[in-house]
């Protein structure tokens, strides 16, 4: 006969807002990715760190000549786009407060997960005639982490609270 232990122990079920330690691990993950991420765009609205100058910066990071940089303002929106990903994700995840009903929260996380995992696929495609070194970044480091951070985040979506 099994020992039965905490909640179990006590005749109760898991409450519906509880979450597994692997769906809360992966939320922090995720969210503090993006976190991360959006503190980058943070950066690049006013520095090409960590390249020396903004013309490397515009080949490696976004794949154009420098005078087709993104704005400032385009950098602190998609890095408030991110802080929000972060956040629906963080949230459904079980790592930060729920914020709102639980349907919005796994429609955010699920959204999420399908824009990283457009990106992710569609990225090689969309970005094939920037720069080679830009090509060869997002075929290496930039869509598959987008296809890991949406698959992480579609896995939160389901299995959140």
């Amino acid at each position: 006969m099994p020992v039965l232990r905490g909640r179990a122990a006590a005749g109760a079920d898991a409450a519906p807002d509880e979450v597994g330690r692997g769906v809360r691990v992966t939320a922090a993950a995720v969210a503090g990715t993006l976190a991360a991420v959006g503190a980058l765009h943070l950066v690049w609205a006013r520095s090409p760190w960590p390249c020396r100058d903004r013309e490397r910066f515009a080949e490696l990071v976004v794949g154009v000549g420098p005078e087709q940089l993104p704005s400032a303002g385009a950098c602190l929106g998609v890095a408030g786009l991110l802080g929000a990903a972060a956040g629906l994700v963080g949230s459904r995840g079980g790592v930060l407060p729920p914020v709102g009903p639980r349907r919005l929260r796994t429609a955010g996380a699920a959204a999420v997960a399908g824009v990283l995992l457009a990106r992710g696929l569609a990225g090689p495609v969309a970005f094939a005639r920037r720069s080679p070194a830009f090509v060869r970044l997002d075929r290496r480091l930039y869509a598959p982490l987008c296809l890991a951070l949406g698959t992480g985040a579609a896995a939160v979506a389901a299995k959140g609270r």
